[in-house]
């Protein structure tokens, strides 16, 4: 009898990873020959992002895909990823994700089935006006999310939460000044059209991880082929999704320059002279996962050491 399986993620229908992730569920059903069949409910149809997580946990997704960000504070020796670690792409920090998992286990997922993690390329700075450096920043409102605010206040600007969706209009109006974002969502939520500059500097990049979990209880009443076949999909899915998001980096790169934004790139003194002020955010992550427990030390040092040796 086959076993059915209900998925929600977060991307909507037409995005390319909302498209990979229905290949995912396809691949699923045709290797375990039928007995796996998944319903996918793209664009939050399913569960409203925030609540995706728990709603696995809970059952009433079977599995959920979802920015770990929108749980703030579930994921705590996670929360590493939303240093400015140095990413250099989206290839880098999906690689490093599954990596540090597969490293720590971390406790914070032991309510459900990890099947993957993926995060997007390097975060950038885009403004609404013309800038000619990182420095223009000070004093600037700068949309960020709960884990990458530190970045904005080191540089001097002022950091503002706020919600992707709310971003286009908030820059539009002037509301915002900018937002701390990768290149891809400079094409992909069509922010090329709201801003005149985009500031490359590797010393910043930070990534949003992105869970894909399964309930506990339907992961268990999966037989062990089964099971051994799916973790078998996840491992080609962790390097298609790591190769998608470098490519919708370079894409949007390039869509960006065409719609007129100007990109800086920071030359490697630059980067070097940015990563000091950034050094100074660090020591609070490892402090506050102490206080909690947690091996912050390692994973920060585990992480930065792997994006140094897997360039």
């Amino acid at each position: 009898k086959a076993m059915k399986l209900r998925y929600s993620n977060f991307f909507p229908p037409a995005h390319p990873n909302a498209k990979l992730s229905q290949a995912w569920c396809q691949e699923v059903e045709k290797r375990t020959k039928g007995r796996v069949i998944i319903s996918y409910f793209p664009g939050n149809t399913l569960t409203p992002p925030p609540q995706t997580y728990d709603s696995v946990v809970k059952g009433i997704a079977d599995i959920g895909q979802s920015l770990m960000a929108y749980s703030a504070g579930r994921f705590p020796l996670t929360g590493v990823f939303g240093l400015p670690l140095g990413f250099t792409s989206g290839y880098q920090a999906t690689m490093t994700l599954n990596a540090f998992y597969e490293k720590f286990k971390p406790a914070e997922y032991n309510d459900t089935q990890v099947m993957y993690f993926h995060g997007h390329g390097p975060g950038i700075i885009s403004t609404r006006n013309l800038v000619s450096s990182i420095d223009d920043v000070k004093g600037m409102r700068i949309k960020v999310n709960a884990e990458n605010a530190d970045i904005i206040k080191a540089l001097g600007g002022a950091p503002v939460s706020m919600v992707i969706t709310e971003t286009y209009d908030a820059t539009k109006k002037g509301i915002l000044d900018g937002f701390l974002l990768p290149f891809e969502a400079l094409k992909g939520w069509k922010f090329a059209e709201v801003v005149k500059t985009s500031i490359v500097n590797h010393s910043i990049s930070y990534t949003a991880p992105i869970f894909v979990v399964m309930n506990k209880d339907k992961w268990n009443a999966i037989s062990k082929e089964d099971q051994a076949t799916i973790m078998q999909i996840n491992k080609e899915w962790v390097e298609k999704q790591a190769k998608l998001w470098s490519q919708l980096d370079k894409e949007a790169e390039a869509f960006s320059a065409e719609k007129g934004v100007k990109i800086i790139k920071a030359s490697k003194e630059e980067e070097a002279r940015i990563a000091e002020i950034m050094k100074e955010i660090l020591p609070a992550y490892v402090k506050d996962m102490k206080a909690k427990g947690l091996p912050g030390d390692k994973a920060l040092e585990f992480c930065l050491e792997y994006i140094r040796t897997h360039p």
